[in-house]
């Protein structure tokens, strides 16, 4: 047991607006994540890339430039938005370093190339908790990643809560 404790382990968890990524952050640090241990937590944002556009949309207008720097912003502020509720989630953990990281593209493809460009020890998500249908065509994030990435993936899902 105290070759766990010692060993300074590299984990990724992947962090989204919705609530299962944040109750997967929350209960890797409560249950995975040793204070004191000199493990180096990293926070990964896959940034959607912006739907392409053609130059007319399905009703026929134009999108304008101020539309599409508008859009831009919003997506900023959402990553932004993200990466702040990630941090104040960390902040009462010592000597745990935490590495924040914002990248482009599919989630599915950039959480498997960074936990084997980053060499990870774990990749720890949240659950969507989709149907079979509505999972045949969205496609799971955690499942494929799960099949990908070589080292150990925890999908952590968020309980149901009493209706």
């Amino acid at each position: 047991m105290a070759d766990v404790v010692a060993k300074e382990r590299k984990i990724l968890v992947a962090i989204d607006e919705g609530e299962e990524s944040a109750y997967a952050l929350s209960w890797c640090l409560k249950n995975i994540v040793l204070e004191n241990s000199k493990d180096t937590l990293v926070l990964l944002y896959a940034k959607p890339p912006r739907a392409v556009y053609t130059a007319l949309d399905g009703t026929g207008y134009l999108f304008s430039s101020d539309i599409m720097a508008t859009m831009d912003r919003y997506s900023n502020e959402v990553a932004e938005c993200v990466i702040e509720k990630a941090k104040k989630l960390c902040r009462e953990l010592n000597d745990v370093k935490v590495d924040m990281r914002i990248e482009h593209g599919d989630p599915r493809d950039v959480i498997c190339q960074m936990a084997e460009k980053l060499g990870v020890d774990m990749v720890v998500m949240g659950s969507h908790g989709y149907g079979a249908i509505k999972r045949a065509f969205l496609g799971s994030v955690s499942n494929h990643c799960a099949q990908i990435v070589k080292c150990p993936v925890l999908i952590v899902k968020t309980p149901k809560s009493a209706a």
